[in-house]
């Protein structure tokens, strides 16, 4: 298991992605070194210890920094917590 960080919402300058967020792994500040984590499945654990699970699909720029997309849309409080990256794939 690996910890990682909620940086933001996917957004573009109009619009936010709710289901996609930024993840930054600790450790990680390649493009290529991203690329054993793609497929791979995440965990965030709410206050309230409800699980919401999600899939990293991609690497996102060149520093290491990649796009996890979830079932259901995290909280705004999300950002800036820590995730959990669970070793198996989907």
């Amino acid at each position: 298991m690996v910890n990682a960080r909620v940086i933001q919402f996917r957004r573009g300058r109009r619009t936010v992605t709710p289901h996609h967020m930024l993840i930054e792994i600790f450790g990680v500040d390649s493009k290529e070194k991203t690329a054993q984590y793609i497929g791979k499945k995440v965990e965030w654990v709410s206050p309230s210890k409800k699980v919401i699970s999600g899939e990293i699909a991609a690497a996102h720029g060149c520093k290491g920094v990649v796009r996890a997309i979830f079932e259901s849309g995290l909280p705004g409080q999300a950002i800036g917590s820590e995730i959990k990256i669970v070793g198996e794939k989907k």
